[in-house]
């Protein structure tokens, strides 16, 4: 930082300044030391266009302006010099300087924090750098949520403190109705600990936040007295139903594309302070906001800023050991895949053991779960690929065909009759029962369900003898690490590692060769990757639906 002497008409205030934009300081108190001796204490200044902006200082500065005007003239005043450019020092400078003093107000210390965040910095650097707080650094940064006429009517003192913090927690709506309050002829607006009982106290839940169809809510609602507004009357009927809704948006948004979709805790606030705007395509994610009044507010497009960052620089976004682990190891259209070409397996294998069938059958029986309604599997798929992909299957085939046996066993015309279908099981033998018993079971057992692994388990079912990777499967796989992880498989650890800096296709591309002992790689017989073996075997320690069923079956099988 280097020390001048700078002409006064050479100077200006800079905008980064804390107090830019306020009216002229009082002077009062140094402007005697400033006629008598001038300017002692250098201002901090940066240069720019029009000559050098006043970062710091700004009182002497106006001082000094008072004493030209006075006496005509004013020598050169004192100068410490910052770099051009940096604006994150230049309002920790200002701020700074006029922390010490303790005159700037909240909102002041508010918006210069919001613009150091956008600079770079962070919380803890911001509290590290004026000694004080991480609290009192968030505090300040949650009046972002407040509306700016509220900001307004704190800056000009006409809401204290303690209404502050308790509107910084309020929705966008309480905070338009709690407004409409303070601006009525009334005045009947609650303050300080009457506002958190108004926010807080109850639940009045107006049927206007419900995301899901009111037709199928069976509770009482209550309208109010001038019929403007009706409410649930059955609070937890109306959460039950509304996270429901809440988890359907959520899950339609993963379709549509979003990296993740964070559905916040109730009444928790999204800080977009903390975030940055970053397009799907970037990896952006969406947030869903749920306040305690059951309003939905959906955030789409965040990142946090860091991340944000690094991916704007096209830098692999950091990801922290927790995130890994709870990160999916697979896409939805993948586990989809997966569940419904091991549901085959599975129903394929309970044909072969009608004993462990009817079992399985009396076991829901006892205890129903899935589809027993009873009603076979619809067998969803996600895309029309994966749909094809289950219908040519070996296993499909093999269990279409064993439902024609079924049906000319139990006479299909007697279907839907269920004595007159009791009466004809009378008369068949004890293995006929049991095939028609193991073929109900497979028939409804639900895709995705822990007792396809455990069915899996206890039988050894062997997907090998009826699936083999398909274009589907290959389309669908696409996480890096899992396919070198299968390359490894297929080809040899040396060969996955020769090529782990490949790309995905690549990496692909050798394994298919191998498989079908195309360009010169020999023919690999009987690769089934651990995705498909029973028990499940995953690819790193991501979440994965097929996992969690499969410990839970273990545990069931001790």
């Amino acid at each position: 930082m280097e020390l001048s002497h700078i002409p006064i008409e050479k100077l200006h205030i800079a905008t980064i300044n804390m107090r830019h934009g306020k009216r002229a300081p009082d002077i009062s108190d140094i402007l005697p030391s400033v006629r008598a001796r001038g300017i002692l204490q250098p201002l901090l200044v940066r240069p720019n266009a029009d000559g050098y902006e006043i970062v710091a200082g700004r009182r002497r500065y106006f001082s000094a302006k008072a004493v030209a005007d006075e006496q005509g003239a004013i020598a050169p005043l004192p100068c410490a010099i910052m770099e051009p450019g940096d604006d994150a020092a230049a309002l920790e400078a200002s701020l700074i300087e006029n922390v010490a003093r303790r005159d700037a107000d909240p909102m002041t210390e508010f918006e210069t924090f919001c613009r150091l965040i956008k600079e770079g910095k962070t919380v803890d650097s911001i509290a590290a750098t004026f000694g004080i707080t991480e609290i009192v650094v968030k505090q300040r940064l949650a009046l972002a949520n407040l509306l700016p006429k509220i900001r307004d009517a704190y800056r000009n003192e006409d809401i204290d403190d303690e209404t502050i913090r308790h509107l910084t927690l309020a929705s966008k709506s309480q905070q338009k109705e709690w407004l409409a309050l303070f601006e009525s002829e009334d005045g009947n607006a609650p303050f300080g600990y009457q506002l958190k009982q108004w926010l807080f106290g109850g639940q009045s839940i107006s049927t206007k936040v419900a995301l899901f169809d009111l037709a199928e809510y069976n509770g009482h609602t209550v309208t109010d007295l001038f019929d403007e507004e009706c409410y649930f009357a059955d609070a937890d009927l109306f959460w039950q139903m509304q996270n429901a809704a809440i988890e359907a948006k959520a899950e339609a948004l993963r379709e549509s594309g979003w990296s993740d979709v964070v559905i916040l805790d109730v009444g928790a606030h999204f800080s977009q302070w903390e975030y940055e705007k970053t397009p799907k395509k970037k990896g952006g994610k969406a947030f869903i906001e749920i306040s305690h009044r059951g309003e939905i507010v959906l955030h789409e497009g965040w990142l946090g800023r860091k991340d944000a960052r690094r991916a704007a620089k096209g830098e692999a976004v950091e990801v922290a050991a927790a995130a890994k682990d709870a990160r999916p190891q697979m896409t939805q259209a993948m586990e989809n895949y997966l569940e419904l070409h091991r549901h085959a397996v599975v129903r394929l294998a309970l044909l072969r053991d009608s004993t462990v069938a009817f079992r399985l059958m009396v076991a829901h029986a006892l205890a129903p779960s899935g589809n027993w309604s009873i009603k076979p599997d619809a067998q969803r798929a996600r895309a029309n690929e994966i749909g094809a992909s289950i219908a040519a299957s070996a296993a499909q085939g093999k269990f279409e065909e064993e439902r024609g046996a079924v049906d000319a066993l139990i006479a299909a015309e007697q279907e839907g009759d269920t004595a007159a279908i009791f009466a004809h099981l009378l008369t068949l033998t004890d293995a006929e029962v049991m095939r028609i018993a193991a073929f109900a079971m497979a028939n409804t057992l639900a895709v995705g369900d822990t007792c396809v692994e455990a069915a899996g388990l206890y039988l050894k079912a062997n997907a090998g003898e009826v699936w083999k990777p398909d274009d589907v499967f290959f389309d669908l796989l696409r996480d890096r690490i899992t396919v070198n992880a299968m390359l490894a498989e297929v080809a040899g650890k040396s060969v996955a590692k020769g090529n782990a800096d490949e790309k995905v296709k690549t990496q692909k591309k050798i394994m298919r060769d191998c498989l079908a002992g195309e360009n010169w790689r020999s023919k690999v017989e009987g690769w089934l990757p651990g995705w498909m073996q029973f028990p499940f075997k995953p690819y790193g320690k991501g979440k994965s639906a097929i996992a969690e069923a499969t410990k839970a079956a273990s545990q069931a099988l001790g």
